[in-house]
């Protein structure tokens, strides 16, 4: 049965939140790189050690989402039953709302999309997201092998590549659409739909069909196409 977090760890929380709405405010307002810490310290009222113990980079001010995400996905994964395929267990974790984009409330788009702007100006996040997409790939693709027994150097690589691919693209047309000026309620549809259709794709397998015959929209859901990095 959950329990409600205790005064300590509400403390934390509040500080955490304290830090990350300061550093969102000046991002937002001056761009990632013109914004020292020290500055993100005094306005959220803290030190710089103390905004360091919470957020161990600076760029993990604005990334530790996808630290989170990382997390969800290799422990759904790792820990899924014997009949489920990383497809559908990636599925589950990844084509699904969630955070901002899960919330009724319209402002969380346009959080989403002050986000995308901050990444968008700044070189440093940029490379910051492509190393962590390395990252996941890699601990995903280590993890598909330790559960296959596959001695294949390159299989389990590939379909972590493209797992990780899938939720990449989703990102890039979310920030896209909604730097483009896109608000409606249809977004996150949309956004859903051409997630589950590019792992549709991926677990019939690539053919010369699937890339020139058009087709761009959901399809019906499968099950079972990989199971522990192996293709059925």
């Amino acid at each position: 049965m959950p329990t409600e977090p205790g005064l300590r760890d509400r403390k934390k929380q509040r500080t955490r939140t304290q830090i990350a709405e300061a550093a969102f405010g000046l991002f937002a307002e001056r761009g990632f790189d013109a914004v020292p810490v020290a500055e993100i310290a005094r306005a959220a009222e803290v030190s710089v050690a103390t905004v360091f113990n919470y957020f161990h980079t600076k760029e993990a001010l604005v990334y530790s989402w996808m630290e989170s995400f990382e997390a969800e996905l290799l422990a759904a994964i790792g820990d899924r039953p014997a009949k489920v395929s990383v497809i559908d267990a990636f599925r589950d974790v990844a084509v699904r709302p969630r955070g901002l984009l899960a919330s009724e409330d319209p402002a969380g788009l346009d959080r989403i999309a002050t986000i995308a702007r901050i990444i968008r100006g700044s070189a440093t996040l940029q490379a910051r997201e492509r190393e962590i997409f390395d990252q996941t790939t890699s601990k995903l693709a280590a993890l598909i092998a330790e559960q296959s027994g596959t001695d294949d150097v390159f299989a389990p690589w590939v379909v972590a590549n493209a797992l990780v691919g899938v939720h990449r693209a989703m990102k890039d047309y979310l920030h896209s659409q909604l730097l483009a000026g896109r608000r409606d309620k249809k977004l996150t549809d949309d956004l859903l739909a051409h997630g589950t259709h590019a792992l549709d794709v991926l677990e019939r397998g690539l053919t010369r069909a699937e890339v020139t015959s058009g087709t761009a929209g959901p399809t019906t859901r499968r099950r079972g196409a990989v199971r522990g990095g192996r293709a059925d």
